[in-house]
């Protein structure tokens, strides 16, 4: 029996575009169960090539899609799941010659879906935020840092006790994103040492676009500023 050598790669062209429908339908619980269905490994490579996608809602996603098939790839086989986490963060080091579009996002997302995962590389997502770490100087890598730190804070605040620091300089920053992400981080760790920074930012009335409890919207810094002292 002669074989069809292009058997396999029809099989993973039609298992992306599979991947991207699921993506596109309406209820996102019922995305993330599709999607553990699927063989883990496939459905990653198919995420990847979304995590770069300019339509915000595919991308924020497949960021919440990778969280979830990651952390169940990892119970099964932890090792597969460790390469993926390397390869996204490959993706950040200058020598991979690429960008790293969504990378510190869905590394964000899949520590806070998996507690082992997230006790090994809490450490190297909390660097990119860090000037005497792998600090990501580009703007908006450096908002999926720090938006990868904060999500990591709403489930495991203990592994990113050490960005408190790094978190009260960024509420100088001049981007309105990382100044809101920072003030919402601090809320969620408890640092009453940056109440008078926070009060300041309270009156701040600059809107950011940000993904959070898995939907987008639009909040004003001050607003973010007012939640982290009220949860101090």
């Amino acid at each position: 029996m002669v074989k069809d050598k292009n058997a396999g790669r029809r099989k993973g062209r039609d298992l992306k575009r599979e991947v991207l429908e699921i993506l596109k339908s309406h209820d996102l619980d019922q995305v993330l169960d599709e999607l553990c269905r699927l063989p883990a490994r496939q459905v990653v490579n198919s995420l990847f090539s979304v995590l770069c996608s300019s339509d915000g809602q595919m991308k924020w996603r497949a960021v919440t899609a990778m969280g979830a098939v990651v952390a169940n790839l990892a119970d099964e086989d932890i090792e597969s799941a460790r390469v993926i986490v390397r390869r996204l963060m490959w993706q950040l080091n200058d020598e991979s010659g690429g960008i790293g579009w969504g990378a510190p996002e869905a590394i964000g997302e899949i520590l806070a879906c998996h507690e082992g995962l997230a006790r090994e590389y809490a450490n190297i997502l909390t660097s990119y935020i860090k000037e005497d770490g792998n600090f990501l100087e580009y703007k908006p890598l450096q908002r999926g840092a720090m938006w990868g730190v904060a999500r990591l804070a709403q489930v495991r605040p203990n592994l990113v006790q050490d960005t408190k620091g790094y978190l009260i300089q960024r509420l100088e920053s001049g981007d309105a994103t990382v100044k809101g992400l920072a003030a919402l981080t601090l809320g969620l760790l408890g640092a009453g040492e940056a109440r008078l920074q926070l009060e300041d930012l309270s009156r701040d009335d600059a809107e950011v676009h940000l993904y959070l409890d898995r939907k987008m919207g639009v909040r004003r810094v001050s607003e973010l500023a007012g939640l982290a002292l009220a949860t101090r």
